[in-house]
């Protein structure tokens, strides 16, 4: 562990912590999860014959649009000028199922780390939403942050 928690004061009350004096840096974050399905679904999918439409493209468009109101579901985020939001949907057949992987850029003083974790899962969701009426048993997994680097803590990359 690095640290005290920063989101609790000396009290133990929640509270958003002041980034006032941090400095602004480019700041990037990756998460990633993963939705395992029945290989019929999968096929549904990859072969575009979801009878709501475009899975990936639909679920790409809500990983975009949750990460930008990430501040409005995490009560202690920061609301941030988001630069760049990237949702990318990859069908694995080994799986079988979709791979997820979400990257968020700001240049700010704080992380990207909570939009990129929300634009994956919530991605992930959408997938999932469009697709349970065929497969009611679908499994988001592996949620996580692969890379986050900026600021003061400097760059993380997970094993």
């Amino acid at each position: 562990m690095s640290g005290p928690l920063t989101h609790f004061d000396a009290k133990g009350d929640a509270h958003m912590v002041d980034v006032g004096d941090k400095p602004v840096t480019d700041r990037i974050a990756i998460a990633v999860c993963c939705i395992r399905m029945l290989p019929e679904t999968f096929d549904i999918i990859s072969e575009g014959r979801a009878k709501k439409g475009d899975v990936l493209g639909v679920a790409r468009l809500a990983g975009i649009m949750a990460a930008k109101r990430t501040a409005e579901l995490i009560p202690l985020c920061h609301p941030l000028p988001i630069t760049k939001v990237s949702v990318d949907l990859t069908p694995d057949s080994a799986l079988p199922g979709i791979r997820v992987e979400a990257t968020v850029k700001t240049t700010g003083q704080t992380g990207v780390e909570m939009e990129a974790l929300t634009a994956a899962s919530v991605a992930g969701l959408t997938v999932y939403d469009m697709c349970k009426a065929v497969d009611k048993g679908m499994e988001i997994s592996g949620l996580r942050v692969v890379l986050k680097d900026g600021g003061k803590s400097g760059r993380f990359e997970a094993s």
